[in-house]
């Protein structure tokens, strides 16, 4: 999965993540850990019951399931790992948690964006992570402000900031 500026950050990366972000990743985390672990050994040995495993489709359907669920465990074992929690400030500039709206120059079309991780999407809004080349340089502008920056292509592109929203 990808936001708008490249895909996810290295997991080694500080995750900027809002408090409320946090608590639902923290939950996830532990239930995957608890209850989702009991669960998939449970569907693992019910699938060992049924005889020939190597054309056991139930068995195999588990062992898949049990590797997504370990991939998702050690994805938010790291962000957690490495987050950073931010509470974004109303002070008017683009920041971790901000919602930005953007016009590109040359087009003068108007897009609006959340500042943050891909892990706190927002319904209607692409995210558009700090890290990336456009989120750097957006971080700490304020409305009206023009800025360029290098796009992954190489390209040198100019964005205006329209509005900057602390929801």
């Amino acid at each position: 999965m990808s936001g708008l500026g490249g895909t996810l950050p290295p997991m080694s990366e500080t995750h900027p993540l809002t408090p409320a972000a946090h608590t639902r990743l923290t939950a996830e985390f532990e239930d995957l850990t608890s209850r989702g672990r009991i669960q998939i050994a449970e569907k693992i040995e019910r699938a060992r019951e049924l005889g020939d495993l190597s054309e056991n489709g139930d068995y195999h359907a588990a062992k898949e399931e049990q590797g997504h669920m370990e991939g998702r465990i050690r994805q938010l074992e790291s962000i957690l790992e490495h987050c950073e929690i931010v509470d974004a400030v109303d002070d008017g500039t683009v920041q971790a948690g901000s919602i930005v709206t953007l016009r590109y120059e040359g087009d003068g079309e108007v897009q609006r964006y959340f500042v943050g991780s891909i892990e706190e999407q927002r319904e209607g809004l692409e995210v558009l992570s700090p890290a990336s080349p456009l989120g750097q340089t957006l971080v700490g502008a304020k409305a009206g402000q023009k800025v360029s920056y290098e796009a992954p292509t190489g390209a040198e592109l100019s964005v205006e900031v329209v509005e900057v929203d602390t929801p």
